[in-house]
C-alpha cells in the first residue's frame, strides 16, 4: 500500500539526521542532541516539495545559528538513491528538499502495480465497523434527504473498506412504533372514505397525506373488498400496517438497488421486540440503577447520565449545571417502549452482541439531540457510547430549478421521491451531486446544471476527463500501433514540465485523501479530489503534446495519462459513479 507523500516526508526526516550525525561525528555539530524538526510541504514549489525546519528547531539546543546549522546538514547530505535531487537553504534557515525522477517514477509504478486498489491504506486495520445509513420510515417514498444520506452513507463505507476497516452496511427499518401506527391509520382513514366518501369519514390531523397512502388504501380494499369496514381498531391496525408495510419495503429497497446502493442486512426493529431484546436492554439499565418510575412510566435517569458523560469529556460543574437537561420514557404507562428504548436496544446489539468496535450512523441535522443522549445512554450499559457511537449530521438538500427552490413538504404529500428524480437526472449525476459537499454543510442540487454535457457539470468534467484518454489510448494503438507501455520502459526523467509534475503529486496524494476521507468521516473529499485531478489532466494535456513527440517523451506522457485514468476510475468507483470509456 503506497503512500508517497508520507514516504518523502519521512526520507526527509531521515536525511536530515542522518546529515546531522555526520556533522556530529565531524566535529562541526554538537553531538548527542535531540532535535525535532517539522516537514512541511511548501505552497510554492520553487520553495521546494518539502522543507524541515531542522536548523531552526535545533537553534536553542545546539547553540548556533540555524542557518549555520543548516550549512553544516547541507554539507553533509547524501541525496544518492533517495527522492531528491537537490536541497538547499532558505529564509532564516529552512532545508528545501527537490523531488528526483526516481520519486515521479516510483508514483506511476505504485499506480501500474496496486491496479485497482491504488489509495488504499491500512488506517483501520481490519477493525469491525457498521456503518447504518438511510434507515428512512417505511411509511411513504423515499425522498431527497433519504437520496443524500443514501450517498453519503455507501460512499462513506467505500472510503472506510478502501482504508483497511472491516465494513458492514446496514439498513434499520423502523417497522413498529408511533409511525407505524400513524402509517396504518392514514391507510385505514383513506380505505373507510373509498367506501363511505371523502367527507364520509375524517382523515387524521396528523396522518400521511400522500398520494402512495390512497394508493396503498386501493390496493387493500381491491383485495379486501369492505371486510374490514366494521374491524376492531386492533384488527384493522395490524392488517394494514403488514399490508402497507409489505408494498412499501421492496419498493424503498427497488429505489435504493437502481441507486446502486446495496446492504449486507435490512435489520427489522419488530425483532428486537419479538426478541424481548428492548425488554431485557431497559432491564439492564433499571439494573445499573439508572431508571426510575413516575405516573406510571418507567424513566431513563438521562439528565444524570449526560452531566457523567460531559464531567468525563472535561466540562466543569458549573457549565453543566446550566444545561437544560430532560430525562427520556423507555417505557410507557401502557406497557409500550419507546422510540429511545427500541433505539437504545439496536446499539446495544451493534457494539455488544455483534462485536462492531464502532457504529456509524449517517443522520438528519434534525436529530441532533438524539446524539449525546443515545451514547450517553449506552455509556450507562458499559459500552463506551460517547466513543463507540459516532453520527454523521447531515443537513439538508435545496432543490433548484430554473434557479429557483423547488419546494418539498413530505407531510403535504409534495415530496420529490427519489426515483422521481433518477426520472430526471442520471444516477452518476445524483450520486456525484449528493456528496459534492461534507455532510455538515447544505447541498443546493441544481436540476438543470446536474443534466448538462459540458464543464460546467463536475461529473461531466470528471467523466470526460477519463473517457478523453481512453480515446487517447484507443487511437494510439489503432492508428499508431503504440501501446501503453510497462512502466519499467519509461523513461520518468522525460517528465520535467511543470504541468506534468503537479500531476504526478495531485496522482501521488490519493493515498492521503482516503486516510483523511476515513479519519473524518468525510467522503466528499474524494469528490474534490477528482475534480482537482481532472482540472490538472486537461491543463497537462493541452499544454504537453503526446501524439507526434519523439517516442521516449511520447511514452513517458502515455504511461502519466494513463496512470491518471486508472485513478479517476478509482475515485468514482469509491463514490458509487461511473467511468465511461466514451462520451
Amino acid at each position: 500500500m503506497s503512500n508517497l507523500i508520507q514516504a518523502a516526508r519521512e526520507q526527509v526526516s531521515a536525511l536530515t539526521q542522518s546529515a546531522y550525525e555526520r556533522a556530529a561525528a565531524a566535529g562541526i555539530l554538537p553531538a548527542g542532541v535531540e532535535v525535532h524538526g517539522n516537514v512541511d510541504i511548501p505552497k510554492d514549489p520553487k520553495n521546494g516539495d518539502y522543507a524541515s525546519s531542522f536548523a531552526m528547531a535545533g537553534a536553542k539546543a545546539l547553540h548556533m545559528a540555524p542557518r549555520a546549522i543548516a550549512q553544516a546538514i547541507l554539507d553533509h547530505l547524501e541525496l544518492d538513491g533517495s527522492f531528491f535531487d537537490r536541497a538547499e537553504i532558505a529564509g532564516p534557515g529552512f532545508l528545501n528538499f527537490f523531488l528526483g525522477s526516481r520519486w515521479y517514477g516510483q508514483v506511476l509504478a505504485d499506480i501500474q502495480a496496486e491496479g485497482k486498489t491504488y489509495g488504499a491504506c491500512d488506517e483501520g486495520k481490519g477493525e469491525k465497523v457498521m456503518v447504518e445509513f438511510v434507515s428512512a420510515n417505511p411509511t411513504g417514498p423515499m425522498h431527497m434527504g433519504n437520496a443524500r444520506g443514501g450517498v453519503l452513507g455507501d460512499s462513506l463505507a467505500n472510503v472506510l473498506s478502501r482504508a483497511g476497516y472491516d465494513v458492514w452496511k446496514e439498513f434499520y427499518v423502523n417497522d413498529a412504533g408511533n409511525q407505524v401506527h400513524k402509517f396504518a391509520e392514514s391507510i385505514h382513514a383513506r380505505y373507510m372514505q373509498l367506501i363511505l366518501g371523502e367527507d364520509g369519514f375524517a382523515f387524521p390531523e396528523n396522518g400521511y397525506h400522500g398520494d402512495d397512502i390512497k394508493e396503498l388504501a386501493q390496493g387493500f380494499y381491491d383485495l379486501h373488498g369492505e371486510a374490514y369496514k366494521d374491524a376492531g381498531e386492533d384488527v384493522w391496525q395490524e392488517a394494514m400496517a403488514q399490508y402497507g408495510l409489505k408494498i412499501n419495503i421492496p419498493k424503498m429497497q427497488a429505489d435504493l438497488r437502481r441507486y446502486q446502493i446495496e446492504y449486507d442486512q435490512w435489520f427489522f426493529e419488530s425483532e428486537l421486540h419479538n426478541s424481548g431484546y428492548v425488554e431485557e436492554t431497559v432491564s439492564m439499565l433499571a439494573d445499573q440503577g439508572w431508571t426510575y418510575e413516575k405516573e406510571g412510566a418507567l424513566w431513563l435517569d438521562t439528565t444524570a447520565l449526560l452531566k457523567k458523560k460531559y464531567m468525563a469529556e472535561g466540562k466543569t460543574q458549573e457549565q453543566v449545571d446550566k444545561l437544560d437537561l430532560k430525562d427520556d420514557v423507555l417505557r410507557r404507562a401502557n406497557g409500550f417502549y419507546t422510540y429511545f428504548a427500541a433505539d437504545i436496544a439496536y446499539h446495544r446489539n451493534k457494539l455488544e452482541k455483534r462485536g462492531f468496535s464502532k457504529a456509524v450512523n449517517i443522520w438528519g441535522a434534525d436529530h441532533h439531540g438524539h446524539v449525546a443522549r443515545l451514547q450517553a445512554a449506552l455509556d450507562g450499559l458499559g459500552l463506551d457510547g460517547s466513543h463507540r457511537l459516532i453520527v454523521v449530521l447531515m443537513q439538508l438538500v435545496n432543490l433548484l430549478q430554473d434557479g429557483k427552490p423547488v419546494r418539498m413538504s413530505k407531510r403535504s404529500g409534495k415530496a420529490i421521491a427519489l426515483h422521481d428524480l433518477l426520472d430526471e437526472v442520471s444516477i452518476d449525476a445524483a450520486r456525484y451531486f449528493f456528496n459534492s459537499r461534507a455532510a455538515t454543510s447544505p447541498v443546493d442540487f441544481d436540476l438543470d446544471l446536474a443534466v448538462r454535457e459540458d464543464s460546467e457539470n463536475p461529473v461531466y468534467y470528471v467523466q470526460y476527463a477519463h473517457a478523453r484518454i481512453c480515446s487517447l489510448v484507443r487511437r494510439l494503438a489503432e492508428e499508431d500501433g503504440v501501446a501503453v507501455p510497462d512502466v519499467s520502459a519509461v523513461d520518468c526523467a522525460r517528465l520535467v514540465s511543470d504541468e506534468e509534475k503537479a500531476l504526478i503529486k495531485n496522482l501521488a496524494q490519493l493515498p492521503e485523501e482516503i486516510r483523511i476521507a476515513a479519519r473524518d468521516y468525510d467522503p466528499s473529499r474524494i469528490n474534490r479530489y477528482v475534480l482537482a485531478l481532472a482540472g490538472d489532466f486537461h491543463r497537462f494535456y493541452n499544454a504537453c503534446y503526446i501524439r507526434g513527440e519523439e517516442m521516449p517523451v511520447l511514452q513517458a506522457r502515455l504511461k502519466l495519462a494513463d496512470s491518471v485514468r486508472a485513478v479517476i476510475a478509482n475515485c468514482l468507483d469509491l463514490i458509487g459513479v461511473s467511468a465511461p470509456e466514451k462520451m
